[in-house]
């Protein structure tokens, strides 16, 4: 494993941090305020947030094979 990897492994595991200090701070005010959750379902909900990720992937990856 290079240095560059090594940097980047970490870099996303600092932006899945900051990403779940985030949710978990919405969540508390949003409960705070006595708000409904902001977010479906929960396997609904995951399931969409799988799907939009993978549309992405492909998109990016259809664009780089054909189109690159």
């Amino acid at each position: 494993m290079t240095m560059n990897e090594t940097s980047k492994e970490g870099d996303n595991m600092q932006e899945v941090l900051l990403a779940m200090l985030a949710g978990l701070i919405v969540g508390f005010v949003f409960a705070w305020i006595k708000l409904p959750i902001p977010a479906p379902p929960a396997l609904p909900g995951i399931m969409g947030i799988f799907g939009i990720y993978f549309g992405y992937q492909i998109f990016q990856w259809v664009s780089r094979s054909f189109f690159g």
